[in-house]
């Protein structure tokens, strides 16, 4: 009888479920709507473990969902792509590469007037300092550049000369090639040829018909001693340059500080007719250049380069394997 009991007020508690509105308290009411067995929720989509939903056209599905974000237009956009580049070039200015223009005949004919050479910034960050052969760039030292013209720029030169994308009209920047580093002895008999600590340079970059020293009583007959962290700058247009021979009666004795240089020039950007880089000549890689005291400087150097050079590979493949 109990079993026959239980099954008659299971079949009566159906009945009741299909015959009238389950209320709120009732317990097949509350299966129904947690089961899924309505059936909207079924056209909704199942329930996953986790209770959400698995698809369908509900709330969520492709026909209700949320509106896509519209892109904005390019206009609306250059402006931000503007500020971005501008920033860029700030930056690239600042640490990488700047461009100058040549202002003179100094350099010819490595470099002609109206060039204009791209300078690299970035290695003096790392501590590198000018080296002989070298094209740099370097800050007015000592009043170089008095009584010569100083253009005057519009106000969107001045812009542009800021970020970097024309090269500067304000700043007094001059441009040589270094001849000798802190410890040299650079001399200049005669016509020459020029000398460093005894060595004589073949300097097929001299500008045509010139003779490598000048014979005038105002600095072309020379010979001095580099101090430490200093250089010796000549033009490549020996009779028609001022540089470091000439300003032998300023504050630096005509050298030029290290912490003036800008950076070296390493290409010719403009006009595109004369794109090609700026290499440092052989003469000044002939063997015995150097002094006994910079050989040793070198070889105190050398190993932990060398030590540096060699861990970088391994703490990568280390890192890899990791």
């Amino acid at each position: 009888m109990g079993d026959v009991a239980v099954g008659a007020r299971s079949g009566q508690g159906g009945e009741e479920h299909r015959g009238r509105p389950a209320g709120p308290g009732d317990p097949d009411a509350d299966h129904a709507a947690f089961s899924g067995n309505d059936g909207r929720a079924v056209e909704d989509g199942g329930v996953n473990e986790d209770g959400t939903r698995t698809g369908g056209q509900g709330p969520d599905g492709p026909e209700h969902g949320r509106p896509k974000k519209q892109q904005r237009s390019f206009w609306k956009e250059l402006p931000i792509l503007i500020g971005i580049a501008l920033v860029l070039a700030l930056l690239i200015k600042t640490f990488l590469l700047q461009a100058f223009s040549i202002p003179s005949d100094s350099m010819q004919n490595t470099l002609q007037r109206g060039d204009r050479v791209l300078v690299d910034k970035l290695t003096p960050w790392f501590g590198s300092e000018p080296e002989r052969g070298e094209v740099v760039v370097f800050h007015d030292p000592d009043n170089w550049l008095a009584g010569e013209p100083t253009p005057d720029p519009n106000p969107l030169q001045k812009a542009l000369s800021f970020i970097g994308l024309m090269p500067s009209a304000e700043e007094k920047d001059l441009i040589k090639r270094v001849i000798g580093v802190g410890g040299d002895t650079v001399e200049c008999k005669g016509t020459g040829p020029l000398k460093v600590n005894g060595k004589a340079l073949d300097e097929p970059y001299v500008y045509p018909g010139n003779t490598p020293c000048s014979q005038d009583d105002q600095g072309g007959q020379f010979k001095v001693k580099v101090p430490e962290g200093h250089i010796w700058v000549m033009g490549d247009h020996r009779q028609n340059s001022r540089d470091s021979r000439y300003n032998t009666a300023d504050n630096n004795q005509g050298f030029v500080p290290v912490d003036k240089v800008v950076g070296r020039a390493v290409v010719i950007a403009w006009p595109i007719n004369r794109w090609t880089n700026l290499p440092v000549p052989d003469t000044f890689d002939q063997p015995g250049l150097n002094t006994p005291a910079q050989d040793a400087a070198a070889l105190t150097v050398a190993p932990p380069a060398l030590a540096l050079a060699g861990a970088v590979p391994f703490a990568l493949w280390r890192r890899r394997r990791a």
